[in-house]
């Protein structure tokens, strides 16, 4: 393992929705209380920032 302390992993990693993984979709589809359509269409207009993402399912 790397001693390396960059901006890579799991700080990273959670600012990003990945649309293209189920259960990331399912995570969030739960804590906003949303359906996973409204999840995917909000990454598609917002991007996979997920504060991008969840400040546009708050305005709907």
């Amino acid at each position: 393992m790397s001693d390396e302390k960059t901006a890579r992993g799991r700080a990273q990693d959670r600012r990003l929705v990945a649309s293209g993984q189920e259960h990331e979709i399912r995570y969030e589809a739960k804590k906003m209380d949303v359906s996973r359509d409204e999840i995917r269409n909000a990454v598609r207009s917002e991007g996979n920032s997920r504060a991008k993402v969840e400040r546009k399912l708050d305005d709907e």
